[in-house]
């Protein structure tokens, strides 16, 4: 008889003959379905990360699963050498949901913001009329957008960025949340700013969430000069925080969410949910008058726009109408929030609870190089609930969109029992 893999053995395997460009958690995971997962040894996991928000729609949704399924049997890929006849439908359905002209199709989320970066600067080059190899971005402190030379180029993670240049120039960095510096790096250089890139909700670095009106007020800085405002919504898109955007910026997403636009970015950049963590898509999403710089042999990828891609795309978008999900996510967020900031008066283990809809975050009261909020997350492991340590002493909670209010609570008793115990 075969002995089985064990848990230990996996890891094992994965640190012998995988690069080590990633610290996991210590668990093996086999099986999915919903808001759980299970490890190789049948141990069942709420899943509180959601595969870095890809997985808004829950593991394996059958839905999704089943235009998979439906569309392999049918035809994979043609590359863009030729139509295919999914493709067509994929960009007007997302189109028409998102309120733009024109949608590029590409695979992961570092390939969509290296395909924004490249029409804003064309963009800048061909309309704006900035002179050439002048075009500047402007990015934020603190900033993930993906780890690309171009992107690690204007990171601020030591990790990410150190020996790796030499750096790919052109971009100016702001702090966060800042208007003040915002307005005054535009000011002193409008004619060869093309855009300002910022993510709505600061993810990776840890949840920070701007003040009210700071992307409004953004978008507005940026239109009096005429810079593009792009917004990254990879991890913040698709219902993650109670409504279809981050930015709420679609003005055609009846049926989605209850909430009014506050502002349309001139470039959206979506990846991770858009697919329910199913399939590798990405798109960036622009009107006429910027999209149409990408003319043939600009820009391109083989997988870019694949039948499946189109066809799993579709129905991921189509699930988050019909179950709801940023309602939900709306809903139960604030509910975690508030449960929370009532466990938090009672103890002084965590500091501050943080987030939008179902992308929250605690900080644990320590310092960013401690073990604590590592050692929490090993606890909550033991206790059947799978989250994931941010900078050191930050915890990043975001379950999936499908969670219903009784599992939300289970969750909560979990991680205010396992904060006892520090």
């Amino acid at each position: 008889m075969i002995k089985e893999a064990t848990s230990a053995d996996i890891i094992e395997l994965e640190n012998k003959y995988g690069a080590h460009n990633y610290h996991p958690l210590p668990v093996v995971l086999s099986k999915g379905e919903g808001v759980y997962v299970w490890d190789v040894e049948g141990k069942k996991y709420f899943d509180f990360l959601s595969a870095y928000s890809a997985v808004n729609q829950g593991h394996c949704h059958p839905r999704i699963i089943g235009a998979l399924e439906q569309q392999a049997r049918t035809l994979t890929l043609t590359s863009r050498a030729f139509y295919n006849d999914m493709l067509g439908k994929y960009e007007k359905y997302a189109c028409d949901i998102f309120g733009f002209d024109k949608l590029l199709p590409m695979n992961s989320g570092a390939e969509a913001v290296e395909t924004a970066v490249k029409i804003a600067r064309k963009w800048g080059y061909e309309k704006k009329g900035i002179p050439t190899n002048k075009a500047k971005i402007i990015v934020c402190g603190q900033n993930f957008h993906g780890r690309t030379v171009t992107i690690v180029s204007f990171s601020s993670d030591p990790d990410a960025r150190g020996n790796f240049g030499p750096y790919t120039e052109g971009f100016v960095e702001v702090p966060y949340n800042d208007l003040k510096s915002l307005k005054e790096v535009i000011e002193q250089d409008h004619e060869n700013i093309a855009a300002f890139l910022v993510e709505p909700i600061q993810g990776e670095a840890g949840v920070f969430v701007p003040d009210e009106g700071y992307l409004a007020q953004a978008r507005d800085i940026c239109k009096e000069h005429n810079v593009l405002f792009i917004a990254d919504e990879i991890q913040t898109g698709i219902a993650r925080t109670g409504k279809l955007l981050a930015t709420c910026g679609n003005c055609s997403c009846e049926g989605f969410c209850e909430k009014k636009p506050e502002i349309k970015p001139d470039m959206l950049i979506l990846g991770k949910a858009i697919s329910g963590g199913v399939y590798p898509i990405s798109a960036v999403l622009a009107n006429d008058e910027i999209m149409e710089v990408i003319t043939p042999g600009t820009h391109g990828s083989t997988f870019g726009g694949n039948p499946i891609a189109a066809a799993v795309a579709m129905e991921a978008l189509a699930v988050v109408k019909d179950e709801k999900l940023a309602e939900n996510a709306n809903r139960l967020g604030e509910i975690f929030r508030n449960e929370l900031n009532e466990f938090i008066k009672t103890s002084d283990i965590v500091t501050l609870v943080r987030g939008k809809g179902l992308l929250n975050a605690i900080v644990i009261n320590d310092t960013e190089d401690s073990s604590t909020a590592w050692d929490i997350c090993l606890k909550l492991r033991d206790n059947g609930l799978l989250a994931k340590p941010t900078h050191g002493n930050i915890i990043r909670f975001a379950p999936p969109l499908v969670m219903n209010e009784e599992e939300l609570y289970q969750c909560i008793e979990i991680i205010k029992n396992t904060l006892v115990e520090f």
